[in-house]
């Protein structure tokens, strides 16, 4: 098998680039991150050690967006993550950078400072989170009107972005009644089959979540 992914089911980053490879059945090796001396590969990959990480014939590609681009031109399937028009292709790469960004960024914030061993500025990291996302929200509560997926019409490399980052984000800070297009948006996301799967196999995985994982999902 010439695909090998090193990921974790519960990471937000990984849950996207899973995402990218279901949508097209694309066929890959599971490289557990909780497996004996997958760590100690991946940093020889990769020596930043983060994961994901994709290796394609022996070439270790990292950083999500990136993986997901190369997969669409070296493993291209039904679903096109860049579309060929240049303008909507700048769109769909501004709502992935908005998602990783100032979505899960911001998420990702509370719960590093829940994770510390001395969690002291937890309060503050919260109130902070909860700023950031409401402002991110209320963006994107405008930039979805008429729109299914993220830039349009097609599930995309944005929707990759968004489905763990507004997955997660909510937990953080739960997206109200004041966004109904962005709640409504998280709603086909999670009913999207390459999503709801990676939900599912991070299930068992929900302890992790320092802050308490909701039972709404």
């Amino acid at each position: 098998m010439s695909l090998t992914l090193y990921a974790h089911p519960f990471s937000s980053y990984c849950q996207k680039v899973l995402v990218a490879l279901w949508e097209n059945d694309t066929p890959f090796a599971y490289r557990h991150m909780e497996e004996p001396g997958v760590g100690d590969d991946l940093a020889k990959l990769w020596p930043i050690a983060k994961f994901p990480v994709l290796v394609d014939e022996g070439r270790a590609i990292a950083e999500t967006s990136i993986i997901i681009e190369h997969l669409d031109l070296q493993h291209p399937g039904k679903v096109r993550f860049l579309p060929d028009d240049p303008a909507t292709a700048l769109e769909v790469r501004l709502l992935d950078r908005f998602f990783d960004q100032y979505v899960m960024n911001a998420a990702s914030g509370v719960v590093g400072e829940a994770l510390r061993k001395t969690p002291d500025r937890l309060q503050e990291a919260t109130e902070n989170a909860a700023r950031a996302l409401d402002v991110a929200y209320g963006w994107l509560e405008k930039r979805l009107d008429g729109r299914e997926w993220a830039a349009g019409d097609d599930f995309s490399l944005a929707d990759c972005a968004a489905a763990p980052s507004l997955f997660y984000g909510d937990w953080v800070n739960q997206i109200s009644d004041a966004y109904p297009q962005l709640r409504a948006y998280r709603t086909r996301l999670l009913a999207r089959p390459s999503f709801a799967r990676a939900v599912e196999e991070g299930r068992k995985y929900r302890s992790y979540f320092p802050l308490g994982a909701p039972d709404r999902d």
